[in-house]
């Protein structure tokens, strides 16, 4: 396809033929309708490879069905993003995070390497030893370098349980201490906190066990359970720690059922144990069938009126962060999972030369903030984030201008290799690819 298009005269640009709606960002591009559909049905696990631990997959292939594959061959991989429609294509070109990322880094950072056809047709493997500057540009870049048809993936030995501990912490300083704490421990398997308001959290820790007191056994992904953060909110309010075990998969996917705390909105009875019993084995409404069925009026309430957010910002710069959350969006509970980002080339790393450890503060839903207007609050956000040197994960609405943009990440690399393949008559750039500011 990318060949034709190159005889056709490479008129447009060229991006995945997969449709927006599929897509779990909540932001619809435009753009499909412009450029150029180059049809990417890959969706298959190619090779698992026992000797090297390593899985070669396509770009299509999701969260549930890897974890699925894996599991029964004692297998998982080091990062499991959250929700079961999350492809590994997508947490490439994107990002993907989850709780054992303290230790593993992002997602992209489990990976060994790449497969893409480039903007010439050719088809090219990278690793951090044969095109590793491609390598190291590939996350992030959101399809705009070439298109990823496979990718080698870590693999790490599965075990049958995670055991949980939960333990609420209240006044803001010492959430962030403890979390700090929690975070550095590489004895945890899992470190990820729940903010349900400034001052009151739930911290919670995970080790990875194939023992288990029977009695513990909280089989939270049955369909008629009570919502993950429900049931953990249930140790802030009775003011109590708690030890549970959890099957693996079970706890991997344990925001999926309610798209973390985004389906009480959509379903605001959803939590009710009637409900749950009688429908709870209908939710979640797949993401892209909510965007497909939504119209555009309902579409910008929800933008001028929800907040779907991540941002990466450095462990120090916690409490300031959760501060300037509470001021500008006032969104409970947040989400707060810590990762250690490495020293990498490429459009992400700290400021310093050694790997530092951040954290993900994801806000999702509707802002309580009486002043809230979408466009003026986020680009205070998107502000403060630049100047504690973090990121804002790019799946989500970004109202920065094209310097903003590329004063928050580095584009040294990613220019250079664009400039180098032939990339500026291929594939837009990134900022214009997701930017509200570039209005595709």
């Amino acid at each position: 396809q990318v060949r034709e298009w190159k005889n056709e005269g490479s008129k447009r640009y060229m991006c995945t033929g997969r449709p927006g709606w599929l897509t779990v960002s909540l932001r619809v591009g435009k753009y499909k309708k412009i450029h150029k559909n180059i049809m990417i049905n890959l969706m298959d696990v190619l090779e698992v490879d026992s000797e090297r631990k390593v899985v070669r997959v396509e770009p299509l292939v999701t969260m549930g069905q890897l974890t699925a594959h894996l599991n029964p061959m004692g297998w998982t991989i080091p990062v499991v993003p959250e929700l079961d429609d999350l492809t590994v294509g997508g947490l490439i070109m994107g990002t993907g995070i989850e709780s054992s990322s303290h230790i593993y880094g992002l997602f992209q950072h489990t990976c060994v390497a790449y497969e893409l056809v480039l903007a010439d047709g050719s088809l090219v493997r990278c690793s951090p030893t044969e095109n590793s500057d491609l390598f190291y540009a590939v996350p992030w870049s959101c399809g705009t370098l070439g298109f990823l048809v496979a990718a080698e993936i870590k693999m790490i030995p599965a075990k049958k349980y995670v055991k949980i501990h939960y333990e609420p912490v209240r006044g803001l300083q010492k959430i962030c201490e403890k979390f700090t704490e929690e975070s550095k421990k590489k004895e945890n398997s899992f470190v990820e906190g729940l903010v349900y308001s400034l001052e009151e959290a739930v911290i919670m820790t995970g080790v990875l066990t194939d023992e288990a007191e029977q009695s513990k056994i909280n089989r939270i992904g049955n369909y008629y359970k009570p919502w993950f953060f429900k049931h953990v909110e249930k140790y802030l309010k009775a003011d109590r720690t708690g030890t549970e075990y959890i099957p693996s998969r079970h706890y991997y996917h344990r925001h999926t059922r309610s798209i973390f705390w985004e389906l009480q909105d959509i379903i605001p009875f959803g939590n009710n144990p009637i409900f749950r019993y009688l429908f709870g084995w209908m939710v979640p409404p797949k993401i892209s069938l909510l965007k497909l069925t939504q119209g555009e009026a309902i579409r910008k309430l929800y933008e001028q009126h929800h907040v779907v957010q991540d941002m990466l910002v450095p462990m120090k710069s916690l409490e300031k962060s959760i501060q300037t959350f509470h001021a500008d969006l006032h969104v409970y509970p947040l989400w707060l999972c810590p990762f250690i980002l490495p020293n990498n080339p490429g459009m992400v790393h700290p400021k310093g030369d050694e790997a530092e450890l951040y954290v993900d503060i994801g806000a999702y839903g509707e802002p309580k903030r009486k002043q809230f207007e979408a466009r003026a609050s986020m680009r205070q956000m998107e502000k403060f984030v630049r100047s504690v040197h973090g990121f804002q994960m790019l799946y989500a609405d970004c109202y920065m201008t094209r310097e903003e943009f590329w004063d928050m990440f580095d584009g040294s690399l990613y220019h250079k290799l664009r400039e180098q393949m032939n990339c500026k008559d291929a594939f837009p750039e990134v900022y214009d690819k997701i930017c509200k500011a570039a209005r595709h």
